[in-house]
């Protein structure tokens, strides 16, 4: 824990904005207060932040985050996983419904918003599960959790598929009411049954039961043509093969309401990884193939993949400690995003940092009708809410697991180097995170 700077005021003193502009951002009472040409602004009164050559992008928004709490507080809990979320530079994240009990009723749903309000280190939105108990046979209470005091617009059976037609269609139908979205997980079950790796040549040479490409492929193909036929929103979750990829292309070519997002693992790791049967590489939708590596990069570059989202999915160290077919799929996700992405991205010359930015704070704010007013998701400019954070590109670091805020430990890059690292989070002007680390004990 670093020492706690009590102050409303601070100067950025020679920031990179995502333009590439260096500027002096003067920060006052929660609000961006000035913005100048570096070197223009006096510290007055405010404290200064030395950032000479630092990154300052919007916070970090996630929409696909698993904080397991409730029920399963021996993994994560809303306060362990929000403050992981502040150390990647997230201000704002959505707590997936594959909670135990299940987030698909109001009172669970204003739970989970309540005690992300009483962690304090981000901003924690509830997603809505889409069908009652994730069963995939009745709709949840879709009406009462998005009219409740957590104003739920983005619902989900992530973890499972909502693989009825008729069920996905009238969920897609309900939601329009309130435009909410229904986020898939696109994952026939028929076709994945007893699947633990990628299907290809790797999984026939371990003798592991495929997960096909197709399977994936298949349900995004039906839900953007249900979606067409109702004219409601869909967006789908952690994208994982080049002919997805096509598909959604093909979608937003033909005008269907679609977004998409992509998991920082499925941007750097491929299916070659479980050559080492560590089950800390088994995750669902399973790591692909470098040529699928490649085309979600591209569509990530061009706008085709709107998002980057984290997927954040710990476990204790039992469930990820055995034998590969035996092992939880997930991988954490929060801490390391966004030097994944730098390394993925940026580094290649496959994007920058102003792109960066919409794909990981403006963009995935409007897929999730966060509202304004809180800030996240804005253009940084005078009179809004200041959530930032200052990212030191230069800097090349070994993740460690013992620097994790998670209560979990299955992070797939322990001990890989990564470049980029999150200096500063603010929240609506209060620094949460300093010189890297949390200015809040947890």
């Amino acid at each position: 824990m670093t020492q706690r700077i009590e102050s409303s005021d601070y100067l950025l003193s020679s920031v990179l904005s995502p333009e590439q502009e260096l500027i002096d951002i003067r920060i006052s009472n929660g609000m961006i207060a000035e913005i100048a040409s570096a070197g223009s602004l006096t510290p007055g009164a405010s404290v200064t932040i030395e950032s000479a050559g630092m990154q300052l992008l919007p916070g970090l928004v996630d929409l696909h985050t698993h904080l397991r709490e409730p029920g399963r507080e021996d993994a994560e809990t809303i306060r362990t996983g929000s403050a992981a979320a502040a150390l990647g530079g997230f201000t704002a994240v959505h707590a997936m419904a594959n909670t135990d009990p299940v987030a698909d009723t109001a009172g669970v749903v204003e739970q989970v918003v309540r005690l992300g309000r009483e962690a304090g280190y981000c901003d924690v939105y509830a997603v809505g599960a889409v069908t009652q108990g994730l069963e995939g046979l009745a709709l949840a209470e879709l009406g009462a959790m998005a009219h409740s005091m957590a104003q739920v617009r983005v619902f989900s059976d992530d973890g499972k598929c909502v693989s009825d037609s008729l069920v996905m269609r009238r969920a897609l139908e309900y939601v329009k009411q309130f435009d909410g979205v229904i986020a898939q997980h696109a994952q026939d079950p028929r076709l994945t049954e007893m699947a633990q790796m990628n299907e290809g040549i790797i999984s026939a040479k371990l003798g592991l039961t495929g997960w096909p490409a197709v399977a994936e492929e298949a349900i995004i193909a039906r839900d953007v043509l249900l979606a067409e036929h109702v004219g409601a929103r869909l967006h789908i979750c952690h994208v994982s093969t080049s002919g997805s990829v096509e598909i959604i292309r093909w979608a937003k070519a033909r005008g269907i309401k679609v977004t998409a997002e992509v998991t920082p693992h499925h941007l750097l790791l491929t299916d070659s990884l479980a050559e080492t049967y560590n089950p800390i590489y088994k995750v669902n939708p399973p790591l692909r193939t470098n040529e699928d590596v490649q085309a979600l990069r591209a569509a990530l570059a061009d706008g085709t993949i709107d998002i980057v989202a984290t997927d954040h999915a710990p476990h204790p160290r039992e469930s990820k400690e055995c034998e590969w077919s035996e092992a939880a799929n997930g991988m954490l996700g929060l801490e390391n995003a966004l030097s994944v992405i730098q390394e993925s991205m940026i580094e290649n010359g496959l994007s920058n940092w102003k792109t960066i930015a919409e794909r990981m704070s403006y963009a995935p704010a409007r897929i999730g009708r966060v509202d304004a007013s809180s800030g996240h998701g804005q253009i940084t400019k005078v009179g809004v809410p200041a959530n930032v954070i200052l990212i030191d590109t230069k800097i090349r670091r070994k993740v460690s697991e013992m620097k994790s805020a998670s209560k979990s430990s299955n992070n797939p890059y322990i001990d890989r180097t990564l470049p980029g690292q999150v200096l500063y989070t603010f929240l609506r002007g209060e620094m949460i995170v300093a010189n890297g680390e949390l200015v809040r004990p947890l």
